[in-house]
């Protein structure tokens, strides 16, 4: 899956430049590992000295770029991986997980991530007007691209402000919006443009994945899926498969087991509790299904998870 497993010339001498300034901004703002919020809106910056698996999480929307190190993410059963030559664009929310390896406190992960609003996409096609952006099938809502002078630069750029704050306010939006822009004209912007674009099936397919992120405790009907966001049962079936590399009730499961695992770290419930609290009426299927997806039933796997942090 990864464009990593392909021989990919290095950076050149201005980009290995512009990439090390963005590795020693980075380090600045984030004193020790973690993800770190920033004073620019929807730009975070993070650092991991350790080599470890990061639990799942429900990924929003982003643009992610290395400055340093190399990641791991994996959708399902596939596996992305990204470093300094390639930016990861995650185009819809979707359960993800990750891990870094091969780090120390001297060369650590540095990484951002910079948010990104469907609105702001949508706007933006209706300001430019044309972009010439071809339309293709639906495609993964999740997709690593090589890194180019124009989009590094932009980034970095934007990292700049947090050493000239008086200039956020006028300059960020200006820089957000060239970096969207630059998305949607790389080789897979039409990742982005089709999810922008209301009446597109994509569009339809990140309502429909919307709508499961907010109501997956419910019991899931695929007829009323189906109707909620106006596609027939095959087609939602194809194309959600399509971007999520998951079917709806696939989907539903990884949803459901996240939260509950979050609910029995975080907030100390039992197993039995969590799993009713997300959907589940069995605890033995509640049980089985937290197994098979995290590799132990979830006491095994709480004490595990707790020994880590």
């Amino acid at each position: 899956m990864s464009l990593l497993d392909q021989v990919q010339a290095p950076l050149d001498t201005d980009m290995e430049k512009q990439r090390a300034e963005l590795a020693a901004i980075i380090r600045r703002n984030t004193q020790d590992d973690g993800t770190y919020a920033t004073g620019v809106s929807s730009l975070f910056m993070s650092r991991h000295s350790k080599s470890h698996d990061f639990a799942s999480v429900l990924a929003q929307p982003a643009l992610c770029i290395m400055a340093q190190g190399r990641k791991e993410v994996r959708l399902a059963d596939e596996f992305f991986n990204y470093d300094p030559l390639h930016y990861l664009v995650v185009s819809v929310s979707m359960p993800l997980s990750g891990r870094v390896v091969n780090v120390t406190s001297e060369e650590p992960i540095l990484a951002v991530r910079l948010d990104i609003d469907a609105a702001e996409i949508t706007a933006l096609i209706a300001d430019a007007g044309p972009l010439g952006v071809p339309t293709r099938p639906t495609g993964r809502g999740l997709y690593v691209e090589r890194i180019d002078t124009a989009m590094l630069d932009a980034v970095l750029r934007l990292a700049r402000l947090l050493d000239a704050p008086k200039d956020i306010a006028m300059l960020a939006p200006l820089i957000r919006r060239e970096i969207l822009y630059r998305l949607l004209r790389s080789p897979q912007g039409h990742r982005l443009y089709e999810i922008a674009i209301a009446n597109s099936q994509s569009h339809r397919i990140s309502q429909a994945i919307k709508w499961l992120n907010g109501h997956f405790e419910q019991p899931l009907r695929i007829d009323d899926l189906a109707r909620e966001v106006n596609l027939s049962v095959s087609t939602l079936h194809h194309r959600f498969k399509a971007m999520t590399a998951m079917s709806p009730l696939q989907y539903q499961k990884q949803l459901r087991l996240q939260e509950a695992r979050r609910l029995m770290l975080a907030e100390g419930l039992e197993a039995a509790a969590a799993g009713y609290r997300v959907g589940y009426e069995s605890p033995s299927q509640f049980s089985r299904e937290y197994s098979r997806l995290f590799g132990a039933p979830p006491l095994r796997d709480l004490a595990r998870l707790r020994l880590t942090v």
